[in-house]
C-alpha cells in the first residue's frame, strides 16, 4: 500500500497547466471582487449587490481552497521545496489585496437596512443568514477602513514579527545536553524517556538553555499583548478575553460553568499524581520532568496495515457512515503516513471544501500512541464529511467545537484497545497515557488560562520582565496543580515554549481544548445510553458547527454547556478513570 497521499484530486503539479490557469483566475476574481467597492457607498439595489458579493467569496473560497491547500500540503511533506514554499507565500499576499472591499463590505452590513427582511423572501441568502448576522456582528467592532487596512500592514512589523521572533529563537536555541548540542524540540522530547536519569536532566538542560533567550522572548510576549489590550479596546470589547469568545461564538457563562467545574475536580487529577509521584519513587509530588514518564509496560507495535484495520474494526462499532470514511481515507492515498527528511513534525487533517476530500499528515512509527494520533485526524476528516454537505460559507467552525470529532474518534479506538489489552501493566500503560493528555487539557491548560489573563490584566499598567513572568507562570502551577506536583520543581519558563501566546489575532488559545474534550466526552456518554439514535443526532450536529453558536450546535444534542451540571458529567467520566487508575496500581 502506499505510505504517501496522492494530491491527484488538486493538481497533477505545479506545471499542471491547470494550476496555471486557476492562478490566473484567482487574479481575476480579486480584480472583479475590488472592482465592488463602488456598491458599498449606497444601499440602492442592496439585495444584489449582496448576492453578487457572497457568490464571488464563494469562488474565492474554491480557488483558495484548491491552490493553497496543494501548495501547503506539498511543503508539509516537502518543506524544501522552493516551489511550494513560494506558491504558499505568493497566495498569502495576493489575499491581503482583499483586506480593504472586506472591511467595506463588513461596515457597509452594520447599517443595513431590513437584512431580515430580505433574507426572508430570498433562499439563496437564508442559507447563509448565520454567515451575514455574524458579519453584522462583526461589523460592530470594526474600525474604519483607513484603519483597517493600516492595522494588518503594522501586525506584519509588530505581532506578527514578534510571533515570529519567538518562534526563531525557540528553534534555533541550542540546548547543552549530555555533552552534545540539541534542539529545543529534542530535549523537550526526552521528558517521555524511559530512563529517569535522562528525563531529569533533560528539565535541568532545557532551563538552563531558556536563559540564553528570556529576555528577548519576554519583550516579544510583552509587545504582543500590549497590542492586543490596545486593539481590543479600539473594536470595543470589554477585554481581550471577551473579543476571544466572540471569535470562539461562545457565551461567557459557558467558560465560567465549565470552569467552576474543572476547579473542583483539581482533587482527584491531584490523587492521580501523587500516585504516580509514589510509583516513580517521589516523595513531595511528582517533579514536572516525569509528567510525561511512562508507567506500566506495552510492546505492542504496529503496521500501517494492522492499524487501519484495528481503526475500521472499532469505527464500524459507532456507524457504516465513519467505518466507510476511513476506509475511502485509506483507499484512496488521503493519508501520508511515516516519517521522512523534509516533512514536518506532528499530525493534521485539512479538509477540502471544493473537492469533497480531506488530506491526513502523520509521522506513524508503529506505536499504539500512533494509532491513536491516526484515529483522532480521521475525526476532523470525518467532521469535514459532514460540513462538505452545507454551503462553504456555512463551514468554518470555531475551536471549541474543532476537537469534537477527533476526541470522540480517539475514545472509541481508545476505549475499545483498554478491554482488548490481556495483561494489567498493559492496561496501566494504556490508561495512564490517556491521563497524561487529560492532565494536560485539564489541570495544565487552566494554568495556562491563568497565565494568560494575568499578563493581559498587567500589561495594563506595566511591562513584565522574565523574572515576573516566572513568578506569574509559577504561581499559576501552583494553583492548578497544587500539591500534586513538587512545588520546588515546576516549570517557570513554559510561557518560552508555547506558540499559542505568541499571536495577535488568537488570545486565550487554551480553554477551547478543555471545552473539546469534555465536549466530546459528554458526547460520548450520550451515545452511550441510545447507540442507535444517536449517530443522527451527532452528524447532524457536527454539521451545524459552521452555522451556529456552540450553546445551539450542543442543545442538538440536549446538552446546556451553559450549566454546570454538563462539565460535572463530564468530568465524573474521568474522574472514573483515574479511580481505575488508582485500583490497579494500589
Amino acid at each position: 500500500m502506499m505510505k504517501k497521499w496522492s494530491l491527484k484530486s488538486l493538481y497533477l503539479g505545479f506545471d499542471d497547466p491547470k494550476y496555471s490557469e486557476d492562478l490566473n483566475q484567482l487574479d481575476q476574481l480579486i480584480l472583479e471582487i475590488n472592482s465592488q467597492s463602488v456598491d458599498f457607498d449606497n444601499y440602492d439595489q442592496k439585495e444584489r449587490k449582496l448576492v453578487k458579493y457572497l457568490e464571488n467569496e464563494m469562488l474565492l473560497e474554491a480557488l483558495i481552497d484548491k491552490l493553497y491547500h496543494f501548495a501547503s500540503l506539498t511543503s508539509s511533506v516537502e518543506s524544501t521545496n522552493q516551489e511550494a514554499n513560494k506558491m504558499v507565500n505568493l497566495l498569502q499576499t495576493k489575499l491581503t489585496q482583499l483586506t480593504k472591499i472586506s472591511t467595506l463590505f463588513t461596515n457597509w452590513m452594520k447599517d443595513y437596512p431590513n437584512l431580515e427582511e430580505d433574507i426572508a423572501h430570498n433562499d439563496f441568502l437564508k442559507e447563509h443568514q448565520f454567515y451575514l448576522n455574524e458579519v453584522k456582528d462583526h461589523a460592530g467592532h470594526l474600525l474604519s477602513t483607513e484603519l483597517e487596512v493600516m492595522l494588518a500592514k503594522l501586525r506584519q512589523t509588530g505581532s506578527s514579527s514578534w510571533g515570529r521572533l519567538q518562534s526563531l529563537l525557540t528553534s534555533t536555541l541550542d540546548v547543552e545536553y549530555d555533552g552534545k548540542i540539541i534542539t529545543l524540540s529534542e530535549v523537550r522530547n526526552l521528558a517521555t524517556d524511559k530512563d529517569p536519569e535522562v528525563r531529569k536532566k533533560a528539565y535541568e538542560a532545557e532551563l538552563n538553555a531558556y536563559k540564553k533567550i528570556e529576555d528577548s522572548v519576554a519583550f516579544a510576549l510583552n509587545s504582543i499583548k500590549g497590542e492586543v489590550n490596545t486593539v481590543s479596546k479600539a473594536r470595543n470589547f470589554d477585554s481581550p478575553l471577551a473579543e476571544a469568545l466572540n471569535k470562539s461564538r461562545m457565551k461567557s457563562e459557558t467558560l465560567e460553568a465549565m470552569q467552576s467545574a474543572v476547579k473542583e475536580y483539581y482533587g482527584i487529577f491531584r490523587k492521580y499524581l501523587q500516585r504516580k509521584a509514589e510509583l516513580l519513587g517521589h516523595k513531595n509530588g511528582l517533579p514536572f520532568y516525569d509528567l510525561f514518564a511512562p508507567i506500566g509496560k506495552n510492546d505492542t507495535s504496529f503496521t500501517i496495515e494492522e492499524a487501519n484495520a484495528y481503526i475500521l474494526k472499532n469505527f464500524k462499532t459507532f456507524s457504516n457512515s465513519l467505518h466507510d470514511l476511513a476506509k475511502r481515507a485509506f483507499d484512496e492515498e488521503w493519508v501520508d503516513y511515516t516519517p521522512r527528511k523534509g516533512k514536518r513534525g506532528g499530525a493534521f487533517c485539512a479538509n477540502m471544501h471544493v473537492i469533497k476530500e480531506s488530506r491526513v499528515m502523520t509521522n506513524f512509527t508503529g506505536s499504539f500512541s500512533d494509532m491513536i494520533t491516526l484515529s483522532h485526524e480521521l475525526g476532523h476528516a470525518y467532521h469535514g464529511e459532514a460540513i462538505f454537505k452545507e454551503s462553504v460559507l456555512n463551514s468554518s467552525y470555531t475551536m471549541p467545537v474543532a476537537e469534537t470529532a477527533s476526541t470522540f474518534c480517539e475514545t472509541i479506538v481508545n476505549n475499545a484497545a483498554i478491554k482488548d489489552v490481556t495483561t494489567k501493566e498493559e492496561k496501566i500503560f494504556l490508561l495512564e497515557s490517556s491521563l497524561q493528555d487529560y492532565t494536560q487539557v485539564v489541570v495544565d491548560i487552566m494554568s495556562r488560562f491563568i497565565f494568560e489573563k494575568s499578563v493581559f490584566e498587567g500589561r495594563e499598567k506595566t511591562v513584565f520582565d522574565a523574572k515576573e513572568l516566572k513568578e506569574l507562570m509559577l504561581d499559576a502551577q501552583k494553583q492548578t496543580y497544587g500539591d500534586g506536583l513538587d512545588e520546588n520543581l515546576l516549570h517557570p519558563y513554559m510561557w518560552i515554549c508555547k506558540p499559542h501566546y505568541y499571536s495577535g489575532g488568537l488570545s486565550y488559545y487554551n480553554f477551547p481544548y478543555t471545552y473539546g474534550l469534555l465536549f466530546a466526552k459528554g458526547l460520548y456518554a450520550k451515545y452511550l445510553e441510545d447507540k442507535e439514535a444517536f449517530v443522527k443526532i451527532y452528524d447532524d450536529l457536527l454539521a451545524a458547527t459552521g452555522q451556529m453558536q456552540v450553546e445551539e450546535v450542543a442543545a442538538l444534542a440536549g446538552i446546556d454547556v451553559t450549566k454546570k451540571e454538563f462539565w460535572v458529567s463530564s468530568l465524573e467520566l474521568l474522574k472514573k478513570d483515574i479511580e481505575l487508575f488508582l485500583e490497579l496500581t494500589e
